[in-house]
């Protein structure tokens, strides 16, 4: 096989069949027929003569020869993708195409839907996919090119990245309503270390930002996989959290069981940002995305200084 013979739309075929895990799916998310798709990826594995899945009625997998033939072909189509966004940036043109945006989890569901209709206006040529995942996944996705953009929390590890900080969102507490700590003076978050404070699990940073907070714990409280399941455990009395303040309802409770609560003065908080490869030709546009984001800062939060992004 020679370079004639390798097309660039065979490799989008295999990244989608090893980011789906299914063939039809990833037919359609490349927008052609599943007999379509794999009779390509067929050929191609005939022409590299390897065979790059393990096939079955129920799943899809990876050969050991296929991981290494994916890797490579993300890398050659970031670079095809660099070279058309070169064409684009040469010409002036805002950001457009696809861009693959992440938001670590604890952000993405509360933060997407009051930016996207007017996102979606500002950039009218920009094709969005968007994505949830932890911290050290997306910085993972961003550096292999899986990922263009992210909207992370501070700090991270920024080697190779661009980062550029858009607004600090404040913490509330969210305690059981027969909790001590739901009346009375304001509450701090330094009193609050104990058995009693429920933290998700190891990896989300919401986890260290919250131990960080308040200090060194002085017990073990319980964990949860998600926010939802921690306000659900405040709900039931098991303890009390901190909550990004995105992801407090407006208005009271209407169980009753849940009370949110700001912190005395400034209180803890975090800081958001946006992240992209230092190398991405459309440097320019990602900041101007960044701030567009920084321009519409959600209300409770305070937006940050457009000049305090790093490079690294």
């Amino acid at each position: 096989m020679n370079l004639s013979g390798l097309s660039l739309r065979d490799l989008e075929y295999v990244v989608a069949v090893a980011d789906e895990g299914h063939f039809g799916r990833a037919a359609e998310r490349c927008n052609v027929s599943q007999p379509t798709l794999s009779v390509q990826v067929r050929k191609l594995e005939n022409a590299l003569g390897l065979t790059l899945f393990e096939r079955s009625n129920r799943r899809v997998l990876l050969t050991v020869a296929g991981q290494g033939i994916v890797r490579q072909a993300r890398v050659v189509l970031g670079e095809a993708q660099r070279l058309l966004a070169l064409a684009v940036e040469g010409r002036g043109s805002p950001l457009t195409g696809r861009l693959v945006l992440a938001a670590i989890q604890t952000l993405g569901p509360y933060y997407f839907p009051l930016v996207l209709r007017l996102l979606r206006q500002e950039f009218p040529l920009l094709t969005l996919a968007l994505s949830e995942a932890r911290t050290a996944e997306i910085l993972d996705g961003l550096r292999d090119g899986r990922i263009d953009a992210a909207l992370v929390s501070l700090p991270v590890a920024a080697s190779g990245l661009t980062v550029s900080p858009l607004f600090v969102e404040p913490f509330r507490l969210a305690c059981p309503a027969d909790h001590a700590f739901a009346q009375g003076a304001a509450p701090r978050a330094e009193n609050l270390s104990g058995p009693d404070l429920l933290l998700l699990d190891e990896g989300n940073c919401l986890r260290d930002q919250t131990i960080a907070a308040c200090g060194t714990l002085r017990g073990a409280g319980r964990h949860a996989t998600s926010l939802e399941t921690l306000r659900s455990m405040v709900a039931a009395g098991a303890g009390y959290t901190l909550i990004p303040a995105l992801a407090v309802p407006a208005g009271p409770d209407p169980s009753g069981l849940t009370v949110m609560r700001h912190f005395e003065g400034e209180g803890p908080g975090r800081t958001v940002a946006l992240a992209w490869r230092s190398s991405d030709p459309r440097a320019a546009g990602l900041a101007h995305l960044a701030a567009f984001f920084r321009a519409h800062a959600p209300a409770g939060t305070a937006a940050c200084r457009d000049d305090e992004g790093f490079r690294a």
